[in-house]
């Protein structure tokens, strides 16, 4: 009895330990960058990844939370840091100017996600087995990952911006784009929505925009609290149905 005990101890602590997260320092020239790796449980080269691009305020519980339920449903994971270790905003409104100087200057957010990627790759998921997907400010660069045609087999937005500046050219997007939006969100007007939406089409892009009644910016954030009125707020429901929408394009991509 006392054997199986200590197996079953042993089990439970190595399933823990599979679980957790590791910090990777990378860099963008002279600026570090600190993400979070996860390896799943049968770490053989060529499986599945997903880049996890965060919300405005950079890594946070959420975006490792998901990071970590991915890696144990089997995939490689990566959490980028866009924005450096010594760059993390203090507040929201320092979060909205950094996100916003990255969205003015989307070469450079383009370049951070694809030094993610590489570490990605590194981990030793398949290029071409590649799912970039992000919250808030990180769908937005969810999207980017696809408008700049890095080899990824999916694009995936929860409650993201969804704007581009119109100067700039539309180029084919050979990925899939899944866009999970909340009906009632503010802070992306019908303009916005109807450029995106006119934006995949002439793009010939593979691309689905799926809305949650009820729900505004923020919905899958268990911390943005419950009130609507704010504009941002978590709504269980939409939170689960779009990680089960999300799951269907993965069981559709690799399984």
């Amino acid at each position: 009895m006392k054997t199986k005990l200590v197996a079953i101890v042993g089990l439970l602590a190595c399933s823990i330990s599979l679980a957790q997260l590791k910090a990777v320092e990378y860099k963008d020239q002279s600026q570090v960058l600190s993400g979070f790796s996860g390896t799943p449980q049968k770490a053989v080269k060529g499986k599945p990844g997903i880049l996890i691009l965060p919300a405005w305020m950079g890594i946070d519980t959420h975006a490792k939370e998901s990071a970590e339920q991915l890696q144990k449903m089997g995939y490689y994971t990566f959490v980028a840091d866009i924005y450096g270790v010594d760059q993390r905003p203090k507040d929201y409104k320092e979060a909205g100017q950094k996100a916003g100087y990255f969205k003015k200057n989307i070469l450079e957010y383009q370049k951070r996600i694809q030094l993610a990627y590489d570490q990605l790759i590194q981990l030793g998921a398949a290029k071409d087995k590649i799912v970039v997907m992000g919250y808030c400010f990180g769908g937005t660069g969810a999207l980017e990952a696809a408008r700049m045609n890095l080899p990824i087999a999916a694009a995936v937005s929860f409650h993201g911006g969804l704007g581009r500046d119109a100067s700039r050219t539309i180029s084919p997007i050979s990925s899939r784009v899944l866009v999970l939006h909340g009906a009632d969100d503010p802070y992306v007007p019908k303009e916005e929505i109807a450029a995106f939406q006119d934006e995949m089409r002439q793009a010939k892009a593979d691309w689905e925009m799926v809305y949650y009644a009820n729900a505004v910016h923020s919905f899958t954030d268990k911390g943005a609290g419950t009130d609507n009125s704010k504009g941002a707020a978590y709504n269980e429901k939409a939170d689960q149905r779009s990680w089960e929408a999300f799951k269907q394009l993965l069981n559709e991509l690799f399984l």
